[in-house]
C-alpha cells in the first residue's frame, strides 16, 4: 500500500528537501506541496492524502489552524505530522489539541522521516508517555475543568473511566493490564471504545480530554506509584 503525502512548508528549500527524502521510499508518494496554510488545505481537499507534513509558521494561515480545518472538514481520516524548528511545550500542546498525530523537529535524521510518516499513517503517534505527561501537566495547571467536556464523561462506563485515567497518567496498555489484572487485548478494546464514545482520534486526544474534563488533575501520581 502506498502512503500518499502532502508536504506543507513555506520555505521552498526545506520543503523540497523533505520531498526528496520521502520520494526515495517506494511505499511513499508525495502527491502535492504547499507553501501556506491555505494551500495545504486546498492540496488536501484535491489530493486526499493519508498524511500531511505540516509546518507551524506559515503565511496566510498557520499550520495549527490549517490542521484544525483539515481534520474538521475531511470526510476521510488524514493524519497530520507537525514539523517545526520550535519545540516549546505550548506548540506541542496546541498542535495536538488541534488534532495532529505527531510532533517532530526539523532536525530529525533523514532516515527517520519516512519512519515517522509510516507510523502516523498506521494510526500511531510520536510522543512518548513521559513527554505527554510533561506538557499536559504544565498546561492543565492553568485552566479549570471544562464543564461541557466533563459532561461527556457520562458516556463512559466505570471501567472505561479507570482506563482513561491510567492512559492520561502515561501508562501503556501492558502496564494498565498488569495493574488492573486484565488482558492487554481487553485494555485495547476499552481504549477503542473510549475513542468511539467520545469522538476522539487517538490516544493523545484521550490524554488531553482527561485533563480538560477534570477526570485527571495535574500532579496526580503515575499509575503504580
Amino acid at each position: 500500500m502506498t502512503i500518499r503525502v502532502v508536504v506543507a512548508d513555506d520555505q521552498a528549500l526545506v520543503r523540497r528537501g523533505f520531498v526528496m527524502i520521502l520520494r526515495i521510499n517506494p511505499d511513499i508518494e508525495v502527491v502535492a506541496e504547499a507553501g501556506t496554510g491555505l494551500e495545504a488545505i486546498e492540496a488536501t481537499r484535491l489530493h486526499r492524502p493519508d498524511v500531511i507534513l505540516m509546518d507551524i509558521r506559515m503565511p496566510e494561515l498557520d499550520g495549527l489552524e490549517a490542521t484544525s480545518r483539515i481534520l474538521t472538514e475531511s470526510d476521510w481520516n488524514p493524519r497530520v505530522l507537525i514539523l517545526t524548528t520550535f519545540d516549546p511545550d505550548e506548540y506541542v500542546y496546541k498542535a495536538l489539541r488541534s488534532g495532529a498525530s505527531a510532533f517532530v523537529l526539523k532536525d530529525i535524521p533523514p532516515e527517520q522521516l519516512a519512519t515517522a510518516v509510516r507510523t502516523v499513517a498506521e494510526g500511531g503517534t510520536l510522543l512518548a508517555p513521559s513527554i505527554t505527561r510533561r506538557f499536559i501537566d504544565r498546561f492543565a495547571e492553568r485552566r479549570p475543568p471544562n464543564a461541557a467536556v466533563a459532561s461527556r464523561l457520562d458516556r463512559l462506563t466505570g471501567r472505561e473511566r479507570e482506563i482513561m485515567t491510567a492512559v492520561a497518567r502515561g501508562a501503556s496498555n501492558a502496564e494498565i493490564a498488569e495493574s488492573l489484572v486484565i488482558g492487554a487485548a481487553t485494555v485495547k478494546s476499552h481504549v477503542s471504545s473510549i475513542l468511539t464514545k467520545l469522538g476522539l482520534r487517538d490516544r493523545i486526544q484521550v490524554v488531553i480530554f482527561a485533563y480538560e474534563s477534570g477526570l485527571v488533575e495535574a500532579g496526580d501520581h503515575d499509575l503504580g506509584h
